[in-house]
């Protein structure tokens, strides 16, 4: 078997060992006997134990085949499904539906991975995951804020999120050079604002918050006679931070109807 150091090394990550970090995350899942619940990464099980005290099952997802041989070693699978994948190559779908994710993220893969969730969102309760704090501010960050951005964007309009509580790097080992933080998301209904079209949508902010520190003006100046601003609420000289989810799904609206957008531009 590798050493423990060198798998961490490899997939960039810190296992969790303070018990009451642990205590107060599984306190904030609240987990439910019968919960189609999944960990991403389970790592040295700091998390598996206690959630499989309340929990009649839980699937884990780890890439690690030394921490998997543990893991296999240590639980049934009568109450531990354990799939020994890269969690970014992982259809979930066949996972079936109602699911509750959780996760301490390699700091790596997090914004990845947040991406390749979203895709599956209709089929998930909620999520808790930990985290670099500076992610996890990006991800909550207001408009008009200087933390606003492209994954503020796109988070928050499949997502309601919140910051639950920070993390100090004592809590780990080996330490992150970070603090951490937890946050909970909880997908949006079925009946939420929408754009016409996702992938424009997701375009359009792609090509905004590629020239962030630009006016729109500027950075959509091909288009900038066919919008119409006053509709939107918007002004010309605003910059991407300034802009709204609602008003990002507006503009990518209007731009679409119009036949500027094409969803192949994503």
């Amino acid at each position: 078997m590798s050493n423990p150091q060198g798998s961490r090394k490899r997939f960039g990550q810190h296992f969790l060992q303070d018990l009451g970090v642990v205590e107060q995350i599984v306190r904030a899942i609240r987990p439910q006997p019968n919960d189609n619940m999944i960990e991403i990464g389970p790592g040295s099980g700091a998390l598996t134990q206690p959630l499989l005290q309340q929990l009649k099952h839980l699937t884990v997802v780890e890439i690690d085949r030394d921490l998997v041989a543990q893991l296999r070693a240590q639980y049934s699978p009568d109450v531990l499904t354990i799939l020994s994948h890269d969690v970014l190559k992982v259809d979930f779908v066949p996972l079936g539906a109602a699911l509750r994710i959780v996760a301490n993220l390699p700091y790596n893969i997090s914004t990845p991975l947040l991406f390749h969730l979203a895709v599956i969102a209709d089929r998930v309760v909620d999520q808790h995951f930990m985290m670099q704090k500076e992610v996890v501010d990006r991800m909550t960050a207001p408009c008009g804020s200087p933390q606003y951005s492209r994954l503020s964007v796109m988070l928050q309009y499949r997502y309601y999120m919140e910051s639950l509580f920070d993390v100090t790097p004592d809590a780990f080992t080996p330490p992150p050079q970070v603090m951490s933080s937890v946050v909970r998301m909880i997908p949006l209904p079925a009946q939420r604002p929408r754009a016409q079209c996702d992938a424009a949508f997701a375009a359009l902010v792609t090509r905004c918050f590629g020239q962030r520190r630009k006016m729109l003006r500027k950075s959509l100046q091909d288009w900038r006679t066919a919008i119409d601003w006053e509709a939107l609420e918007l002004s010309e000289t605003a910059r991407p931070q300034d802009v709204s989810v609602a008003q990002y799904i507006g503009l990518a609206d209007q731009l679409l109807e119009k036949g500027l957008l094409q969803p192949k531009n994503q």
